[in-house]
C-alpha cells in the first residue's frame, strides 16, 4: 500500500543514533529502508553524528543520506525535534533516568514513538502521566520493542493467532522458553542494570512488577486462568518440565517480558473490532523460563540470578567497580565481528481453551543469528516501516509489539528473525 502521508520534516528521526544500538538502527535503516526516506539522526554532538553519516553513507552512497539534528535531554529540545518527525525512536538510556523528555513531547505533539527500554517501572510511569496526552494527540507509542520485549509478545501473538485459526477457540495458557542465549550486554544495558534501583524505590517496583499492572483489564480471576502452583522442588531449584519444551529454569526476562505479553492480552480485549477479534480469552496466562543444558546447569542459572539480584543491592560505589571491571562503558559493546556470532532463539507452547478430553497444542519458534543489538535495530526500523506503510488500525495510545500484528512479523521475517508455528502432537 502508498506510504501514509503526514506534513512533518522527516519520516524517522534516530535519538542516540551515535550510541552502540543506535548505530545499528541507522545501519539498518541505511540499508534495508526505503531510498527516498526522510531520515534523521540525532543527539548532543555534531561530530559524532557526523561520523554516523559517514558510516552509513559507505554502507549505501545511492540513497538518501540522514540530516543531522541537534537536541539536548531537555523538554523544549525534544518537543522541537518531536514536532519535526512522523516517528521518534530513541535509543537513549537509562529510561528511568533519561527517557522521560523524549517520551513526554512525542506523546504531547502526536508523533510516533518507539524506545527498547526493558525498565518495566519506567513505562507504568510513563502510562500513568502520558497515556491520556498520548490518546488524544493522537501518537501511537511503542515502549519496549527491542530484544526486551518484542520476541516472547510476538510468539504469544503467533501462538495465540494459530489457535484460534486451526483450533477456532480462546488461548488458555503460552509458555515461552529462550531456547538459546548467546550474547554479552552493552555497557547502556549494564549501565542500566547497575543503577537499576537507584532510579526506582522498592513502591514502584512492586507496583510494577505485579502481576497485569500494565494491563487495561485486571488480572483474570477464573478457575482456569490460574497455573498450576510450583512445586516445592521447582521453588528451591528453578527446575521445571514443560511438555512440549523440555527441562527449564528460571528465566532473567520473565518479568519482564510478561509485564508487556499481559498488556498486550488487556489490550486486544478493548480494542475496537476488527482487532478485537485477536483477543486472546479470557483465561489467559503466560509463563517464561529459560532452557538449561542440565538440571545441574539449570540450578546454577537459578541460583545464579538469586546472586545477580543481591548485586544489585549493594552500594553504589561497589556496583560502578564491577561495571567497570566486567562492563563496557556507555555507548559502547561487544565488537561487531564478535557479535555476528550471537544466537537467540525462543520457542513457546500454546494450549486451546478447551473442555473436555484432550488437548489441542500450538508450537512456536522464534530465532536469529547475529548480534542480538542489530536486531534490536532491526525491530526498530521494521516497526517504523509498519507505520509507515501499513494501516495498522491504532488509534493514540501505548502498545505493544504485538499489536503491530502480521504485518510487522511478515517484515521481520524477510530481515532474519524467522517465527515458525505448527500443531503441536500429543
Amino acid at each position: 500500500m502508498p506510504p501514509v502521508k503526514h506534513d512533518r520534516q522527516y519520516d524517522v528521526v534516530v535519538f542516540g543514533a551515535t550510541g552502540y544500538t543506535g548505530k545499528y538502527t541507522a545501519q539498518y535503516i541505511t540499508t534495508h529502508l526505503s531510498t527516498d526516506l526522510r531520515w534523521a539522526v540525532a543527539g548532543r554532538s555534531q561530530e559524532k553524528l557526523e561520523d554516523v553519516v559517514a558510516g552509513c553513507q559507505k554502507l549505501n552512497p545511492d540513497r538518501r543520506q540522514p540530516g543531522i539534528e541537534i537536541c539536548g535531554l531537555t523538554d523544549s529540545d525534544l518537543a522541537r525535534l518531536a514536532k519535526k518527525t512522523f516517528i521518534f525512536i530513541t535509543t537513549v538510556g537509562p529510561y528511568g533516568k533519561l527517557g522521560e523528555h523524549a517520551f513526554k513531547a512525542c506523546a504531547e505533539n502526536g508523533t510516533h514513538y518507539l524506545d527498547v527500554t526493558g525498565e518495566v517501572p519506567f513505562v507504568a510511569k510513563m502510562l500513568k502521566k502520558y497515556e491520556a496526552a498520548a490518546k488524544a494527540s493522537g501518537a501511537i507509542m511503542f515502549p519496549q520493542i527491542g530484544i526486551e520485549s518484542a520476541p516472547p509478545d510476538l510468539v504469544t501473538w503467533s501462538l495465540a493467532s494459530f489457535i484460534r485459526s486451526e483450533f477456532s477457540a480462546d488461548t488458555r495458557d503460552v509458555t515461552v522458553s529462550i531456547h538459546t542465549l548467546k550474547s554479552a550486554p552493552s555497557g547502556g544495558t549494564f549501565t542500566t542494570f547497575v543503577t537499576f534501583l537507584d532510579m526506582y524505590t522498592l513502591a514502584d517496583l512492586r507496583a510494577a512488577y505485579k502481576p497485569y499492572a500494565l494491563s487495561p483489564l485486571p488480572q483474570p480471576t477464573s478457575p482456569q486462568s490460574r497455573p498450576a502452583k510450583p512445586s516445592l522442588l521447582t521453588r528451591l531449584t528453578g527446575l521445571v518440565t514443560v511438555p512440549g519444551l523440555g527441562l527449564l529454569t528460571t528465566s532473567i526476562a520473565s518479568s519482564t517480558d510478561a509485564a508487556i505479553v499481559q498488556r498486550t492480552w488487556g489490550l486486544l480485549a478493548t480494542l475496537p473490532s476488527p482487532r478485537r477479534e485477536q483477543a486472546y480469552g479470557p483465561h489467559f496466562s503466560f509463563r517464561e523460563y529459560m532452557r538449561p543444558r542440565n538440571w545441574l546447569h539449570g540450578i546454577g542459572l537459578h541460583f545464579g540470578l538469586v546472586l545477580l539480584r543481591l548485586v544489585m543491592v549493594l552500594p553504589l560505589w561497589l556496583r560502578q567497580v564491577v561495571l567497570r571491571r566486567w562492563g563496557h562503558p556507555p555507548g559502547e559493546g561487544p565488537d561487531t565481528e564478535r557479535a555476528k556470532m550471537d544466537e537467540i532463539e525462543y520457542r513457546g507452547v500454546g494450549r486451546a481453551d478447551r473442555q473436555g478430553e484432550g488437548e489441542e497444542r500450538a508450537f512456536c519458534r522464534a530465532w536469529f543469528r547475529g548480534s542480538t543489538y542489530y536486531l534490536t535495530g532491526i525491530f526498530l526500523a521494521e516497526a517504523a516501516a509498519t507505520l509507515l506503510q501499513e494501516d495498522v488500525k491504532l488509534d493514540g495510545g501505548v502498545y505493544t509489539p504485538a499489536c503491530l500484528g502480521q504485518p510487522f512479523i511478515d517484515r521481520l521475517d524477510r530481515a532474519g528473525f524467522h517465527i515458525e508455528t505448527k500443531r503441536l502432537d500429543s
